[in-house]
């Protein structure tokens, strides 16, 4: 009986440096988080891949994370290159870090233009420090014209918010995927040539006898 292929999809993590992505990272692949002062300092790029099922469609998420090479400029082409989706990181309590987003949305638009782009708060757990709000969120997201696909709010330290929000870019993008299907079903019928049409007319009967 032959393997059915689940179909991958990469995913890749971008913001500042210290917003959460290795833990997001850390949270995705183990569920697990790690105090900064007990994290072993990691170069080059991880990815690791996890499955969802939506509806009867089985997906599989392949997250990627800059491994703290974020301000190294080599990794840009290999990070990007067919990414499906992007999640602009941000730190809920550090307001820099979500004023530097334009720049990232940017990097994103022009190395995986056909990416669809997530925005993830961190750091939710910090309720009393938390600087940016629902309406400076949604603000971001008209100046982008729309390019962002959803909004969500996490916490890698409680987990609180983190497999809601995976869970939905899987759904989005095997909706995408699905539609994609569509679209090129529909093509392929089109360009399909009518033989029948093609065919030498019967002549049998069909002259005149007059």
């Amino acid at each position: 009986m032959a393997t059915v292929k689940i179909p991958e999809q990469k995913v890749i993590l971008c913001g500042e440096f210290g917003v959460g992505k290795s833990s997001l990272f850390r949270r995705f692949m183990s569920n697990s988080f790690t105090e900064s002062t007990d994290r072993k300092s990691t170069m080059g790029l991880d990815h690791f891949g996890k499955k969802y099922t939506v509806g009867e469609k089985d997906l599989k998420l392949q997250l990627w994370d800059t491994g703290g090479m974020e301000r190294v400029a080599s990794i840009t082409s290999s990070y990007y290159k067919y990414s499906e989706a992007a999640i602009l990181v941000f730190a809920l309590d550090n307001p820099d870090t979500f004023h530097i987003l334009s720049q990232h949305l940017l990097d994103i638009v022009t190395y995986a233009e056909n990416a669809k782009i997530f925005l993830c708060g961190n750091k939710f757990d910090q309720k009393s420090r938390i600087a940016i709000s629902d309406s400076d969120m949604e603000a971001f997201c008209e100046q982008c014209h729309n390019l962002v696909s959803g909004i969500y709010k996490t916490s890698c330290r409680t987990g609180e918010g983190v497999e809601e929000m995976f869970s939905d870019i899987a759904k989005q993008l095997t909706q995408v995927n699905r539609s994609r299907m569509e679209l090129q079903s529909i093509e392929e019928r089109s360009f399909q040539v009518n033989t029948s049409a093609l065919a030498e007319p019967d002549t049998d009967g069909g002259s005149c006898s007059c």
